[in-house]
């Protein structure tokens, strides 16, 4: 069984996958001042048990990588996988320093759409692949040169997020927008070689101006669509899809075991779509099971 997990924690992302290999897979990084010893001692404990672990930034915003250097120093990042770029900051922080260090190093592994790499997506007789594809950025494309010079220029980076790809084998498959704009990603839709997506982690935390456009939500054929945790005010609750609003439901916790996703979370949350199979994961609420 493969387990993936979405922390709350407020206006930020942070996401582990503990795959059915050796492989420990962390998706960037928020840490507030009142969780981070308990999420740090819950990733160091999950991936002190694997071969391999990696650290994947989807873009270098700081509600995407505050508490880098906390989390570095704990788990000691041997495996930094980015967007290559030389994006700066106005107002630099420890965290943007520590992933300009980590970015620059020979620790880094610059990712791009279609990318291999030995066990991220290839196998061999030592460890098995973590299942993960990167489908975004295409570093010919105009617009997202365009986007990477803004960041190099002190700009946003939100458009020079990797789109990442996960995918079981007979199981589901799960994708992360980082924070594209709906304006960008309807420039580059043609270009995006789409999944069948089980679940999407809505871009830009849930936000209207993260919205994915409805062509590509129903190319993909998205079963449920996962609002981050943006002001109310500013989201998008996607209507005509089924939704996990982690504002309402706290951390959530997807269990994909074959052809099923156990579901859970850490407040009280329910839903209408989902199969009941009476299944329990610690103390967290079972909100069902998504059959694929």
């Amino acid at each position: 069984m493969s387990i993936i997990k979405s922390f709350a924690v407020g206006y930020g992302d942070m996401f582990y996958i503990n795959h059915n290999s050796d492989n420990f897979t962390i998706i960037d990084c928020f840490l507030g001042d009142d969780n981070f010893e308990d999420i740090l001692a819950e990733v160091k404990r999950r991936s002190k048990a694997k071969g391999i672990t990696r650290f994947i930034s989807s873009h270098p915003d700081n509600d995407h990588l505050r508490g880098l250097v906390k989390l570095d120093d704990k788990i000691q990042i041997r495996n930094f996988y980015c967007v290559k770029n030389k994006a700066i900051k106005e107002h630099q922080t420890d965290d943007f320093d520590r992933y300009c260090e980590l970015r620059d190093s020979e620790k880094a592994f610059y990712i791009y759409k279609g990318c291999r790499r030995k066990w991220m997506n290839q196998g061999d007789e030592e460890r098995g692949i973590a299942g993960i594809s990167v489908l975004w950025p295409d570093v010919n494309n105009a617009d997202f040169k365009e986007a990477l010079a803004d960041a190099e220029a002190g700009g946003s980076p939100n458009n020079m997020s990797a789109v990442i790809q996960y995918s079981l084998e007979n199981g589901a498959t799960v994708v992360w927008f980082g924070d594209l704009h709906k304006e960008f990603m309807e420039k580059i839709e043609e270009e995006l070689d789409l999944p069948l997506a089980h679940i999407v982690f809505a871009p830009h935390h849930g936000r209207r101006t993260g919205r994915i456009p409805k062509s590509m939500l129903d190319k993909m054929k998205v079963k449920i669509v996962v609002i981050g945790e943006a002001a109310t005010e500013h989201l998008d609750y996607y209507s005509g899809y089924n939704t996990i609003t982690q504002n309402s439901a706290g951390d959530i916790v997807f269990c994909c075991d074959g052809s099923k996703v156990h579901i859970f979370t850490s407040k009280e949350y329910e839903v209408d779509y989902l199969d009941d199979e009476g299944m329990t994961f610690g103390d967290m609420n079972y909100i069902g099971t998504l059959n694929l």
